[in-house]
């Protein structure tokens, strides 16, 4: 029998869900080694932006390569990738050449390990599939009446996290650049938690699968969770550690006012 494209989606689709729960196991013993976590063992490493311009950018040339292939191209369908693209070529592109701007000699050791960034360039092959197969092939939105409903109630989530993300990374970015080692960030959802970049991620792909409405956004939203929030803990963990008294007490690890 043939191996055709729908299964070859069914099957990649499945693999999310499957990934999801070693990802969140493993992470809660062993932290990505890259940032404050960095530790030798890993192999070579790259520099920051030239890691998340590498392992981020399946999110936008393999999505626009094979979108157009899609049976299902319409306005709505075109409407409902972009806010996937716009995050993507924040990520991909902006957030690089901030990285470069405040890190213009950056040190050996703030590097991104070459098989993380692996692991993430193979994830975002997978997951940048799956979205756009869904909604250019797969899912069908034409004769949907709840369409726009769901998609401007998920557009408010969506961009509500992805303010909360990207502002609280270039907090994280302008106290990098400062020099003097690591500190306290302050300010904005700082004051609630120790990693609103995250929760801001969380909340924006919360936003994605209410806007997809289906199993390939809800499983890139459980993934991204599964990923985060160990991440989140072990960040907080580590910053309680090194301040000791001197860390706000009130703060969470990623939910405001719950973990």
């Amino acid at each position: 029998m043939a191996f055709s494209d729908e299964k070859l989606f069914n099957y990649c689709l499945l693999s999310l869900y499957l990934f999801a729960p070693p990802t969140f196991i493993s992470l809660c013993y062993l932290q990505a080694p890259y940032g404050k976590h960095h530790r030798s063992g890993w192999g070579p490493s790259l520099s920051p932006p030239l890691a998340w311009f590498l392992m981020e950018g399946p999110t936008l040339w393999l999505t626009l390569l094979i979108f157009p292939f899609g049976q299902h191209i319409s306005f709505k369908t075109i409407t409902l990738i972009s806010p996937f693209l716009l995050h993507y070529f924040h990520r991909t592109i902006i957030y690089p050449l901030r990285l470069r701007t405040h890190h213009l000699n950056p040190k050996p050791t703030s590097g991104v390990p070459a098989s993380v960034a692996l692991m993430a360039f193979v994830f975002n092959l997978l997951n940048s599939y799956l979205q756009a197969r869904w909604i250019s092939q797969y899912g069908d939105y034409r004769d949907d009446r709840w369409f726009w409903w769901r998609f401007f109630a998920g557009l408010v989530v969506f961009l509500s996290g992805m303010v909360v993300n990207v502002k609280s990374d270039m907090v994280l970015v302008r106290l990098k650049a400062e020099g003097g080692g690591y500190k306290v960030p302050k300010g904005g959802w700082f004051e609630l938690v120790s990693c609103p970049n995250y929760f801001g991620e969380m909340v924006e792909w919360l936003g994605w699968a209410i806007m997809t409405w289906s199993w390939v956004g809800l499983g890139f939203f459980l993934y991204t969770c599964a990923n985060l929030v160990p991440r989140a803990h072990a960040n907080h963990t580590w910053y309680l550690e090194k301040f000791g008294e001197d860390y706000p007490k009130g703060r969470q690890a990623v939910v405001p006012y719950l973990y």
